[in-house]
């Protein structure tokens, strides 16, 4: 059995400076944030400070995006102890990043680049993960990215390289079901076989985004609401996986709050059809997901213990 034991949170949204002033003269009934851990790994401050005010009222979950674990150089020890550090501070229950290198030799090229998907990089990247995961003394993740280029070199799909990794290194997968989507419709393979075949008892969060579709291919842009093509998957992922932490992604053209939130009650639905499916009951019936604000009385309904008190915080970028 894997040590990684996943904690619904519910579902949330990332924290972003547009939403900032609502979020706190309005205190929305948002289950939990995730912020990008590297805006923190600071030694003071104004972020530091603002992270401080939402911890008392928010979980906080950390992701980050410039470990570059399947690169050629080994992780960053330094960086490793600034991400032990702000986990003391923020008590996130994980953290993740994603199967991706970004840079060699000391360049970091601010991208999420593919891995080839072989053997020897399962063995290099397990390796690194669990040594990863012991050092921060919390469980760890990873993330599929979205991608638009193959390997020739590749001898696995990405499902059982990450599903492998997972397993050999006794981690968790955040699972990006738009990311799934976006590769699927690129590279030409089924979503839905990628979604029925991980180890769904690793998936410990699920993110969910918006894509720019451009005809012969699609980006993955974090803009817009989220498809209903990935809705579906997302609906069979919960089906399969039970009830998992959920993130709305979207930081690009970041809309006003009440559509993010609107959003999110939308992929809430959508989790609660996944469970009913789960559990072999009808789905509940269809909410209007711009019928705001929540009651708590629905709330309550939703999530046990009811809503949750919540405050504002401030990132940097």
């Amino acid at each position: 059995m894997p040590r990684i034991i996943s904690t619904d949170l519910g579902v949330g949204v990332g924290l972003r400076v547009p939403h900032y002033a609502a979020i706190l003269a309005e205190r929305p009934p948002v289950d939990f944030f995730e912020v990008i851990s590297e805006n923190f790994m600071v030694e003071g401050g104004k972020p530091l400070f603002h992270l401080d005010r939402v911890l008392e009222h928010y979980p906080v979950v950390q992701h980050g995006v410039s470990l570059g674990i399947a690169g050629p150089d080994a992780p960053d020890r330094a960086y490793l102890a600034r991400l032990k550090q702000l986990l003391k501070r923020t008590k996130a229950p994980w953290v993740s990043d994603h199967f991706c290198w970004s840079g060699a030799g000391g360049a970091h090229l601010h991208d999420l680049l593919p891995i080839p998907y072989t053997p020897e990089a399962v063995r290099r990247t397990a390796e690194r993960a669990r040594m990863i995961q012991d050092v921060l003394e919390v469980p760890f993740a990873l993330e599929n990215t979205s991608s638009y280029l193959t390997y020739r070199s590749s001898t696995l799909s990405e499902w059982e390289f990450i599903g492998e990794i997972a397993e050999r290194a006794d981690i968790g997968l955040l699972f990006d079901v738009n990311n799934v989507y976006v590769s699927a419709y690129n590279h030409g393979f089924e979503a839905e076989t990628f979604v029925r075949s991980v180890p769904h008892e690793r998936i410990i969060q699920i993110h969910l985004a918006g894509h720019t579709h451009l005809g012969k291919y699609i980006i993955d842009t974090h803009r817009g609401t989220v498809t209903e093509a990935v809705l579906d998957l997302y609906r069979t992922t919960i089906q399969l996986a039970g009830p998992v932490s959920t993130l709305i992604e979207w930081d690009d053209e970041i809309p006003a709050l009440p559509v993010l939130l609107a959003e999110a009650e939308r992929a809430r639905q959508v989790r609660n059809e996944g469970l009913a499916l789960r559990a072999g009951q009808p789905s509940p019936p269809r909410r209007d997901p711009t019928a705001l604000p929540i009651t708590s009385g629905e709330r309550a309904g939703w999530k046990q213990g009811g809503p949750r008190e919540s405050a504002a915080a401030e990132v940097v970028g």
